[in-house]
């Protein structure tokens, strides 16, 4: 058994199933981290991401894959499951090992996985895009702290710069330390220095005068349209978990 550690990028993993190929490596375990000197009796390799070898890897997937199938595996491997690489390793190796399309191959335990998981993110996606609420900044910059469960954030860009066009704006991921900054033209993603602050989901101090003004009249515009004869905490729940809450003004 070889334990492979990459560097957990998608390049990486692509990289590391260069290697399990390129040396003939079949029991292989895969995580994702730093790598550490070998326990006895154990073989641990350090994979290197190479862009060369990762870039072989991917054209071999889009002739095996349809754009959408190759697409999926990038977002089943962005979503960042604990305990998931060998999902994603035994995918590929049965995309490779085969000589027609596999991606629809549901009584594979791989291919069934992937399929759940994408199911998850673009759930969690969906959550993400009714659930974000922006605060002005002094700077006329509209601000908002996320924490989805899965790392949507790339996956959020079409929608919120369509939606959002003629407005600068920042989402940004609190649990994962970097953000998507919307300039009127282009994305792009950030990394915010909090010193300055409490906490990154705590940017009142940079809040124009204004602003205020607008999280009360939704407060307000919640309250009112809120039937108390038709409550229904186990529904509202279900749509609106209350790990989201914290970061809902209507909530606060």
């Amino acid at each position: 058994m070889y334990t492979l550690v990459y560097d957990g990028t998608f390049e990486g993993l692509l990289t590391a199933i260069f290697e399990i190929y390129e040396h003939k490596l079949f029991h292989v375990k895969l995580i994702k981290g730093e790598w550490r000197a070998a326990a006895l009796f154990e073989e641990v390799l350090q994979v290197i991401t190479d862009e060369n070898r990762a870039n072989r890897v991917l054209k071999g997937l889009r002739k095996k894959l349809s754009s959408t199938g190759v697409q999926r595996l990038y977002i089943a491997h962005m979503a960042e499951m604990d305990n998931e690489e060998s999902t994603l390793l035994g995918f590929i190796r049965y995309v490779f090992d085969n000589d027609q399309n596999v991606e629809e191959d549901y009584g594979n335990r791989y291919v069934m996985r992937i399929s759940e998981i994408i199911k998850m993110v673009r759930r969690e996606k969906h959550r993400m895009e009714a659930f974000v609420r922006f605060q002005k900044l002094k700077d006329e910059t509209f601000y908002s702290a996320i924490e989805p469960d899965f790392n949507v954030l790339p996956l959020l860009i079409r929608h919120f710069k369509s939606r959002y066009a003629d407005q600068k704006w920042i989402i940004y991921d609190i649990k994962r330390g970097y953000g998507l900054y919307y300039d009127l033209h282009d994305t792009q993603y950030i990394s915010l220095d909090f010193s300055e602050v409490n906490k990154p989901d705590n940017v009142i101090t940079a809040f124009s005068e204004d602003e205020g003004i607008y999280q009360h009249l939704w407060k307000n515009y919640f309250t009112n349209v809120n039937i108390v004869a038709r409550k229904n905490t186990k529904l509202h729940l279900r749509h609106i978990p209350r790990r989201y809450w914290r970061h809902l003004t209507e909530k606060i």
